[in-house]
């Protein structure tokens, strides 16, 4: 039997709800985002796939739940809660944080439930096994860490200039880039699904070279994208990157693959 959608947790945020679509894609937010950033993803994309954002801790629904700063803990409350979730082909889209949290749940979702996605998107992220270059940000001073965030780019000015809205926004940040500087890389067989890496030609975060490493955790097909734009082009190239994201997809379901190992 198929899980309704009207019994999705507070989790689970899906913008158009489509019981009748093929496949679920997941999707999982940059630091500091939430799943306001997919609410239009729905228009873009063909109707075999039901976008279902992830709504972390702290944020959106979820904001009377206290934050989480260590990834073990985080993917593995999601795993539990987006297991019932998993009754039809599903795949994991994940920009930047996103992108880690996405491939770690697909690592414990294999091994919890034997269970794999169709599809991993990792857009805007390094491979796992390479270490993080840049000194850790989530516990500097106050001043020290809002310059840090306006120099990534992705927080709008008039946030950053707003005392009282930084002083929500500011533990929000904090625990998620805590996530990102404490996360350990645990070396895994790679997994059998397809894997496809988004990049932006103009990110001086993330190489192309550090995207390409991405090959080594999938034993089949691996595709590397680039779009033009900074470490956010997953907002000035949208348009771009859903038509990369249904085409794979497309291919993807004609395939008839099979989700579980």
């Amino acid at each position: 039997m198929k899980t309704n959608i009207s019994s999705y947790s507070s989790w689970i945020i899906c913008p158009k709800a489509n019981p009748l679509a093929d496949l679920r894609l997941f999707c999982f937010p940059y630091a500091g985002g939430s799943s306001l950033l997919f609410r239009s993803w729905n228009d873009y994309l063909p109707p075999f796939i039901e976008v279902c954002a992830i709504e972390l801790p702290g944020r959106g629904r979820q904001i009377k739940l206290p934050l989480c700063n260590n990834m073990d803990v985080l993917v593995d409350a999601i795993a539990s809660i987006i297991h019932p979730y998993l009754d039809k082909p599903f795949a994991f889209f994940g920009h930047s944080m996103g992108g880690l949290i996405s491939f770690e749940l697909a690592r414990l979702l294999r091994k919890k439930y034997h269970l794999l996605p169709v599809y991993l998107f990792i857009s805007g992220r390094h491979a796992p096994q390479i270490p993080n270059s840049y000194p850790a940000i989530h516990n500097l001073p106050e001043a020290d860490f809002i310059a840090e965030i306006r120099h990534l780019n992705g927080t709008p000015p008039a946030v950053l200039e707003n005392s009282e809205l930084m002083q929500l926004f500011q533990p929000i940040l904090r625990a998620d880039f805590a996530v990102l500087e404490t996360y350990i890389y645990t070396p895994e067989p790679p997994l059998a699904c397809p894997i496809s890496v988004f990049g932006g030609l103009q990110d001086s975060e993330v190489s192309c070279d550090e995207l390409q490493a991405w090959q080594e955790q999938t034993t089949t097909n691996f595709n590397l994208d680039m779009f033009p734009g900074d470490h956010f082009f997953l907002h000035s190239a949208q348009s771009m990157l859903l038509a990369s994201l249904a085409k794979y997809l497309s291919a993807q379901i004609n395939q008839n693959l099979t989700f579980k190992l």
